[in-house]
């Protein structure tokens, strides 16, 4: 691979600060990165955000297919230059941001294997949407900044657990690949980075709408994430009293006085079923 500062001072471009862009250069990480996916010929992947190609290239020499979603347009002939220089041809790239992406529709009747050095500034808006579309990926490898990897990867009743630990804990099994050096990218972050694999669980024996439910009952506790959760859920968007948070409370075993973030997954699925037989009655 090209070193990514050569390739854009070579047509007059830079990295793009709005766009969370800071590529990946150093081509020993980009392919251990790649060995760590187990990706083969029969694979499918989803690369999100492929950038000059770094991980497109041994992905693509691995795999079936790779279907590369890239919002910049104006580095995509770049990438197409690279990927001509390897005599690669089983790449497609669609020019289009990841979140107005039919990903279901790239995945067709098989499914996708996932892998992406994330924009650090659309990181966990990317997670939530494969949460809602998990049924077509098989799994997903992404690189985050190590200090949103940990809030992911925080257990219940520590300071870093948040509504993004409690929904992704719920969808998939997470387990860290590895941390990244600042050194291995271009322009070189202020930061260290790590990649997590996410293996996602088609179905928890919920259906979509109680799903639904379940995410927005997480939203809501960890709206005012200081208050206890008979404050926290009383109001807001979910337009609950506080006579009904306190009976569902109640009914699900689970103290008023607490707070969210000390709340188990197990919790907040009973919670949000005792929620839904509040809303039921007063229908």
């Amino acid at each position: 691979m090209t070193h990514p500062g050569e390739l854009l001072k070579r047509s007059g471009l830079y990295a793009g600060k709005e766009l969370g862009q800071n590529f990946l250069s150093n081509p020993a990480t980009a392919q251990m990165i790649v060995d760590r996916t187990g990706v083969d010929k029969q694979t499918t992947v989803l690369e999100i955000g492929p950038g000059l190609g770094a991980l497109t290239l041994p992905l693509a020499k691995r795999c079936k297919h790779v279907v590369a979603v890239e919002k910049d347009t104006r580095i995509i002939p770049l990438l197409e230059e690279e990927l001509a220089g390897e005599g690669i041809c089983n790449v497609t790239i669609i020019n289009q941001n990841i979140l107005k992406t039919d990903i279901k529709d790239i995945a067709g009747t098989g499914k996708l294997v996932v892998v992406g050095n994330l924009p650090y500034n659309i990181s966990s808006q990317i997670l939530f949407q494969l949460i809602t579309i998990r049924q077509v990926v098989t799994c997903a490898f992404l690189m985050f900044q190590k200090e949103l990897a940990q809030r992911i990867v925080s257990s219940a009743g520590t300071k870093d657990y948040s509504r993004l630990s409690a929904v992704v804990q719920y969808a998939s099994k997470i387990s860290r690949v590895t941390d990244i050096s600042p050194n291995a990218f271009f322009p070189r972050p202020e930061v260290d980075s790590t990649v997590l694999r996410f293996d996602f669980f088609e179905t928890q024996g919920m259906e979509e709408k109680d799903e639904t439910l379940l995410f927005d009952v997480i939203k809501a506790a960890f709206s005012k994430r200081r208050k206890t959760l008979h404050n926290s859920m009383s109001g807001g968007e979910m337009g609950l009293t506080k006579k009904s948070v306190g009976i569902a409370l109640e009914n699900a075993g689970i103290d008023a006085s607490r707070r969210a973030e000390t709340l188990n997954i197990q919790e907040f699925i009973d919670l949000s079923k005792a929620v839904n037989e509040i809303i039921i009655r007063e229908l």
